[in-house]
C-alpha cells in the first residue's frame, strides 16, 4: 500500500496552499488507505503505479475517489484511462452514474472533468465555512 500511498501524497502536493480547506490526505497513512481498499474498489495502474483511484459504490452511483496521475504521466490521457474503467465499473454494478468531487479552486480539473463527460450537480462547503469549498460532478452513462 506504500507506493500507491507515496503516489497520491506526491499527485496531491500540488494542491498544498491553491485549496482551503487543506486535503484530508495529508492526514491518510497507508494503513488507513489500506483499510478503505478493504471497503471499496482500489485500482491502481503500472508499473509504477503511475496511476490510481478508489471507487465506492453508493448504490445509486458509483463514487470516483482519490484519482492520482504522477506527474511524469500527465498530459498523457491517463486519466481519461482511469475515469473509463470507473464507468466500465459502474455499468457492470449496474448504476446509472460516476460521480466524483473536486475543490472550487482547482479549475483545470473542472475543465478535464467537463471535457470527460461530467457535468456539476451540487456545491457543497466543508464544516465551518461559509462559501462552497466542494463541487460534484456525475457521469450518467
Amino acid at each position: 500500500m506504500t507506493p500507491v500511498h507515496t503516489l497520491l501524497t506526491a499527485a496531491f502536493a500540488s494542491m498544498d496552499g491553491i485549496i482551503d480547506p487543506p486535503s484530508s490526505l495529508g492526514r491518510m497513512t497507508p494503513a488507513d488507505l489500506a483499510a478503505e481498499a478493504q471497503a471499496s474498489e482500489l485500482w491502481v495502474l503500472e508499473p509504477g503505479p503511475v496511476a490510481c483511484m478508489i471507487l465506492t459504490d453508493k448504490g445509486d452511483t458509483l463514487y470516483l475517489g482519490k484519482l492520482a496521475v504522477a506527474a511524469s504521466h500527465r498530459g498523457q490521457g491517463v486519466s481519461r484511462v482511469m475515469i473509463d474503467h470507473a464507468v466500465a465499473r459502474a455499468r457492470a454494478l449496474g448504476r446509472p452514474s460516476v460521480t466524483l468531487q473536486t475543490r472550487v479552486e482547482l479549475t483545470a480539473n473542472h475543465a478535464a472533468f467537463r471535457a470527460m463527460g461530467f457535468a456539476e450537480i451540487a456545491r457543497t462547503a466543508h464544516p465551518g465555512y461559509d462559501r462552497p469549498t466542494s463541487i460534484t460532478y456525475r457521469r450518467r452513462l
